[in-house]
């Protein structure tokens, strides 16, 4: 086995391949889900895409030319603007942790949908190559990933978590919480406090 088909199977690319395949199949598929939903399961996955990322061993590269990429501007795009339609008025978030920061006073706003396309992109252009079972530009798909990873999508992330982390455990009520209040405040009309009606099998009639 060549020292290239070594590390493309290495346990840890293995495993790193995994967890950022489903990182993109999730956020594809996250466009009707509920934002409670989507961030408790995001907050799952960015730590151990993280943790798989830092774990990936050494590569060199092997071609001469840059592997093909997947995600396109449309894409890229249709992504982003899903994602932040599901995370609505949450999306937003203020970055202090950026190196424009030494030229200005105040917080650089960023937002969530944009960073968690920026990490799909990487990874995801990543994932075309992966499967195309091609060992040369696997191996060289793997290093352009983890060096993005060291350069740019891992701040990304770990800056990403902390404005999730926020919106899971923030106080406040989330959208979906307000709409489930709305929707018991109108049926609290429908049954008086003293209403026995229905123990009998008969039908209320107590606000006619």
């Amino acid at each position: 086995m060549s020292k290239n088909s070594e590390v493309i199977f290495d346990r840890n690319v293995v495993e790193f391949v995994t967890v950022a395949a489903e990182y993109c199949a999730f956020l594809e598929r996250a466009e009707n889900m509920k934002r409670s939903e989507f961030v408790d399961t995001i907050l799952k996955i960015l730590p151990l895409l993280y943790i798989k990322a830092s774990m990936l061993p050494p590569v060199e590269q092997m071609g001469e030319e840059s592997p093909e990429t997947y995600v396109t501007e449309e894409i890229y795009e249709v992504l982003r603007i899903n994602l932040a339609g599901l995370l609505a008025e949450k999306d937003d978030y203020l970055e202090v942790f950026l190196p424009d920061m030494a030229y200005s006073d105040t917080p650089i706003k960023k937002n969530i949908s944009e960073d968690l396309a920026d990490i799909y992109q990487d990874i995801k252009d990543f994932i075309f190559v992966f499967r195309l079972g091609f060992n040369e530009t696997m191996n060289d798909a793997l290093l352009i990933c983890k060096e993005n990873f060291g350069l740019y999508w891992g701040q990304k992330l770990v800056n990403t978590m902390r404005a999730l982390h926020d919106i899971k455990h923030n106080p406040g009520q989330d959208a979906d919480e307000d709409v489930a209040s709305e929707d018991d405040n109108n049926n609290e009309w429908e049954h008086d406090g003293d209403c026995h009606c229905h123990e009998h099998g008969e039908d209320c009639h107590c606000h006619d």
